[in-house]
């Protein structure tokens, strides 16, 4: 079809900091929190003033970038005494600036004794314990209210970060070489020291403060926006260099999002700082996939992005202006139809029932899953979502019905309709019809009157059957109702000639009558409960049996009536013999 729309093959990019370009030096505002993580100071942080690569002859620069690097693997403290060390801080902070200049304008200047240098010092720097999560209930954030906590040590960490980016996009970077010291501990287990500083005994040091540090993955809880976007590019970068990482790193992230590792994030908490720029991540890795699919990713796409939908926090992933968990699921069924069937199934089962934003997520998402679904797909799953979308436009809240009335504005959906009006019109003319004249918003009514139009001219007579067959189950519905406001009346006819209750005037308000259950017997009760034992009497003589029991009852018990009626007789509280044989 000529109208179907096909998804942007960019995925959506992570708003951050309000519309902030990442690495801008504007100054940060005073107002915003600010927390550290928790670094291994080093004890001796008086730092050398090096010379610049300029100041050397080009033999000794590699010597003098391997000082710089070790040079900056001093930490220092951001936080409980920020003013401290300033002089060294910016020995430092000068020193990164100076190689990351040097890398982008120089070549050959990344040798092989770089490598485990250059590893090592972002190891140092980056690796760390984040600070305690400031929002460890889970509740929403919301990036256009909700000032992000900055990480007080970024005027270092930035520079790290940006060294180590042009260090991988460095035209002299070897995959061959680095792949000794970036591997799969460097992305998820820091376990073992790259380079030492002259003695052994900084290795065995180094190699347990750096094993009990944040992994690379880790970081991505980080809840600093700048420092999550800059290892979303550095992540990408490694997958892209490094192809025997690629499975693995695809299975980390996986571990993330399903299993999570600790906590878990689907089945517990609910709560990932970094789950959007992973999605972003993996909308560039999808959109890369060969054809045809293989069973990991399908299984992927089921079993880990689908049940994505159902957490409560899903608007922090997946805000209307950057869809990276639909761009994610939108890439798979663009290069497999057949996942079209189970991925509509989910989302409608995963459908909000009181999130009222969340449900218009579920809108959007589904629009873009319909821009590109197949017409025999499309027919597997028409039912069940139009039924979905016929209670979306009698939702009451009104931009859930508008978002849901918008698709009959999209061409290629209409098309879609209009190739199976037969089994579509039905379930959505109730809804439409009903709510053109009750909801009550009046925009909604003018999109509901345009979906009607459309539906008419469309297929006259299917509509006017579907007019006269709502006709009859409204009449149906009204002489139903009609049926049980009688058998209710009925009821309260019978209640009243049988009152459990009797009616006195209040004193208060006299004129205001109120029910209240009496305390003792009614006389309809004692009228039958006298029925009730002159019967009993009656069957006694004519039962010899029952007419001895009924003799004992009597020399024991005073008479029921005039219990109720007078009280105990005297005369009769004492058993009495019998006058002769023949009452017994």
């Amino acid at each position: 079809n000529s109208n179907r729309k096909t998804s942007n093959s960019v995925p959506p990019t992570t708003q951050l900091l309000k519309g902030k370009q990442l690495g801008s030096q504007t100054p940060v505002k005073k107002d915003k929190r600010q927390s550290s993580s928790r670094f291994s100071l080093s004890n001796n942080r008086e730092l050398q003033k090096l010379p610049t690569f300029k100041d050397v002859p080009p033999a000794e620069q590699e010597k003098l970038f391997i000082q710089k690097l070790r040079q900056c693997c001093v930490l220092f403290d951001f936080v409980s005494d920020p003013l401290s060390d300033l002089k060294w801080k910016e020995v430092k902070r000068a020193a990164l600036s100076e190689m990351v200049e040097y890398i982008t304008h120089n070549r050959n200047v990344i040798t092989e004794p770089i490598y485990p240098e250059v590893v090592h010092m972002f190891a140092v720097n980056i690796f760390r314990t984040l600070p305690p999560s400031s929002n460890p209930t889970g509740a929403e954030f919301d990036p256009e209210e909700d000032e992000p906590t900055l990480e007080a040590a970024w005027p270092h960490l930035q520079l790290v970060y940006e060294f180590f980016l042009r260090f991988l996009e460095s035209l002299d970077f070897q995959p061959n070489i680095a792949k000794k010291y970036i591997d799969q501990k460097f992305v998820m287990q820091v376990n073992r020291l790259f380079i030492s500083f002259f003695i052994p005994v900084f290795i065995l040091t180094s190699f347990f403060k750096l094993s009990n540090q944040k992994q690379l993955l880790d970081l991505f809880d980080s809840e600093d926006p700048r420092e999550r976007d800059f290892l979303k590019t550095t992540l990408h970068r490694i997958y892209g260099k490094f192809l025997g990482l690629r499975a693995y790193i695809r299975k980390q992230i996986n571990n993330i999002f399903y299993r999570c590792r600790s906590p878990r994030f689907i089945y517990e908490t609910e709560h990932h700082n970094g789950i959007a720029e992973l999605l972003e991540i993996l909308g560039s890795i999808i959109n890369g996939f060969a054809l045809p699919l293989k069973e990991e990713h399908k299984i992927f796409l089921l079993k880990v992005l689908l049940p994505l939908h159902k957490v409560k926090s899903l608007s922090v992933y997946h805000p209307q202006r950057s869809p990276q968990l639909a761009y994610c699921v939108v890439q798979f069924l663009e290069k497999d139809s057949t996942l079209t069937e189970p991925t509509v199934m989910a989302l409608l089962k995963y459908w909000p029932k009181t999130h009222s934003p969340k449900e218009v997520m579920f809108l959007n998402e589904l629009e873009e899953i319909l821009d590109v679904i197949e017409p025999s797909e499309f027919v597997k799953v028409m039912e069940p979502l139009f039924r979905q979308l016929a209670k979306c436009v009698s939702s009451p809240h009104f931009q859930v019905a508008e978002r849901a009335l918008y698709y009959w504005n999209n061409e290629y959906i209409m098309s879609l309709i209009s190739d199976n009006a037969a089994k579509i019109l039905p379930i959505m003319f109730p809804s439409l019809y009903r709510n053109s004249k009750t909801h009550w918003n009046k925009t909604i009514h003018g999109l509901i009157y345009n979906a009607l139009k459309l539906f008419m001219e469309m297929n006259q007579k299917l509509f006017d059957d579907c007019t006269q067959q709502f006709r009859a189950e409204k009449s149906k519905e009204k002489a139903k109702w009609k049926e049980r406001e009688e058998a209710w009346l009925k009821i309260e006819n019978l209640a009243k000639s049988s009152p459990q209750f009797l009616m006195y005037q209040d004193s208060a308000s006299p004129d205001r009558p109120v029910d209240m259950e009496t305390d003792g017997p009614l006389p309809d009760d004692f009228n039958t409960l006298k029925k009730t034992v002159e019967e009993e009497a009656t069957e006694v003589r004519r039962s010899p049996e029952r007419r001895a029991v009924f003799c004992l009852w009597s020399l024991t018990s005073v008479s029921p009536f005039e219990s109720l009626s007078s009280g105990p007789d005297p005369e009769r509280a004492a058993p009495r013999a019998p006058a002769d044989a023949e009452e017994i």
